[in-house]
């Protein structure tokens, strides 16, 4: 009875993660390899799609939206694209209120994007800047790295108001 479940344990496992051989799990490979093949552990990094929680990295007073709606491709929004997004959390006298609806440009993705030279660029957090219908920035300062990618989307006024550019 034991040996059977056991067993039962030892497929749900394989199949979890993928029908793997027990080298691949760990069963001749040491310690140090082992923390690259933890495969459950691992996060993985989607694209910014619906109810995608985001931070505000601009002073027009919102801390944190979510995303109502990516406004290009089907699977959802990377670096550069535009979304519409509701506040959620929102600074005393802000530009803007809590429940607003803005559009706003996605300046930090978690998800990795390549570049032309081979390298690829990801971020710690995913983060915006709130913008309004004629694609200008509401706030007047951006805070923290902005990705040259942005040149490409035509968002020039935020690169001008980054303080760095990564």
């Amino acid at each position: 009875m034991a040996a059977s479940n056991s067993s039962k344990l030892f497929r749900v496992g394989r199949s979890i993660l993928g029908g793997l051989s027990n080298n691949a799990l760990g069963a001749s490979r040491p310690s140090s390899q082992l923390a690259d093949v933890d495969f459950l552990s691992q996060q993985t990094r989607t694209f910014i799609q619906m109810r995608t929680n985001l931070k505000v990295v601009d002073n027009s007073g919102a801390k944190r939206v979510m995303c109502i709606q990516a406004l290009k491709g089907k699977k959802g929004a990377r670096l550069g694209d535009v979304i519409v997004a509701s506040v959620k959390e929102a600074h005393v006298g802000g530009k803007v209120k809590k429940g607003d609806v803005h559009y706003a440009v996605v300046v930090r993705a978690a998800m990795q994007r390549g570049r032309c030279d081979g390298s690829e660029v990801k971020f710690d957090d995913n983060a915006v800047v709130l913008i309004n219908k004629q694609g200008e920035p509401i706030g007047t300062r951006v805070f923290g790295p902005v990705p040259h990618e942005l040149r490409k989307k035509k968002h020039l006024k935020i690169l001008s108001l980054a303080q760095q550019i990564a």
